[in-house]
C-alpha cells in the first residue's frame, strides 16, 4: 500500500497540525505537501493527494469528499489573519480585491458587502503583487494568512472577516476542514486525529519553535484568542448557515 497524500496550508494557523503530524507516528505513511488554501483544494479536486485541510466553499466540488475529522481552522469572533485592510472608510470603499490564495474569505466578504455592511463595491481578482500594487485610495483589499501581520501596519482601515461575521450572524465561523476524496483506512483516520490533538496540546512548543524565526508575531493572544481547531456543534451550525448563503447568492 502506497503513502497517504496529504496536502497542509503553510499558514502560521495550521503550525500546530503540522507539528503534530511531524511528531507522530503515521509520518512514514504519509506524503506531506505544503501549500495555500486555494491549491490544497486544487489537489484534492484533481485527485494528486488523498487529504487536505481545504476552504469549506470547495468540499461540494470534489467527488467523493467527506469531512474526516472534527478538527478545523476556526474562529469564534476576531481571526485576525482574514481581513479587509483599506486606505478610506467602508462607507467610501469603491473597489476590493480578492486575495488569489483564499477562496471561502472571499466569498464571504462578498456577502458581508451585502448583508451587513451594505455596500455595493467593484470586485477585482488580486495577482501575486495586489497588496503592494492594487491596495490604495478607494481600492481596498482581501488579505489572508501571514501576510496580515505585516500588511495591517500600512492601513488605518482593517476590518476583520470573523469579527464582522460574528456581529452579523451570531455564529462561529469554519475557514477549512479536513477533506478526503476517498474512503480512508478507519485506523488512520484516527492516528491522523490522535496527531492533530498532540499538535494542539503542544501549542507552547510551536510556539517556541518559530517565534526566533518571526519575533513580531502575537503568537500567545492568536492561538488562544483568534483560532478554534474543534470542529464542534457550534462551528457546524455556522458553516452550515454560510454555505447556504452561498447557494443563495
Amino acid at each position: 500500500m502506497g503513502k497517504i497524500k496529504i496536502s497542509a496550508i503553510t499558514y502560521l494557523n495550521t503550525k500546530p497540525f503540522l507539528f503534530g503530524l511531524q511528531h507522530s507516528s503515521i509520518l512514514d505513511a504519509v506524503e506531506l505537501s505544503l501549500d495555500v488554501p486555494s491549491v490544497c483544494a486544487d489537489k484534492l479536486k484533481a485527485g494528486t493527494v488523498d487529504i487536505g485541510i481545504i476552504p469549506v466553499t470547495e468540499i461540494s466540488s470534489i467527488p467523493g469528499a467527506n469531512i474526516i475529522t472534527d478538527y478545523c481552522i476556526s474562529c469564534s469572533g476576531k481571526v485576525r489573519t482574514v481581513v479587509l485592510v483599506s486606505s478610506v472608510p467602508m462607507e467610501e470603499i469603491e473597489t476590493i480585491v480578492l486575495d488569489y490564495q483564499s477562496r471561502t474569505s472571499v466569498r464571504l466578504v462578498r456577502i458581508l458587502a451585502r448583508d451587513y455592511w451594505k455596500i455595493g463595491p467593484n470586485w477585482q481578482n488580486g495577482g501575486v503583487d495586489y497588496i503592494q500594487q492594487d491596495i490604495k485610495g478607494t481600492t481596498a483589499g482581501v488579505i489572508i494568512g501571514d501576510r496580515v501581520f505585516e500588511a495591517e501596519k500600512k492601513f488605518p482601515y482593517v476590518y476583520d472577516l470573523g469579527d464582522a461575521w460574528k456581529a452579523h450572524t451570531g455564529f462561529d465561523f469554519v475557514f477549512a476542514c479536513w477533506v478526503a476524496n476517498r474512503q480512508i483506512d478507519r485506523d488512520f483516520v484516527l492516528k491522523f486525529e490522535e496527531a492533530l490533538e498532540d499538535g494542539i496540546v503542544h501549542i507552547p512548543e510551536v510556539i517556541t519553535e518559530y517565534i526566533q524565526q518571526y519575533p513580531d508575531y502575537p503568537f500567545e493572544e492568536y492561538f488562544k484568542e483568534n483560532i478554534f481547531y474543534h470542529l464542534d456543534d457550534s462551528k457546524r451550525r455556522g458553516m452550515e448557515l454560510f454555505l447556504g448563503l452561498i447557494k443563495s447568492d
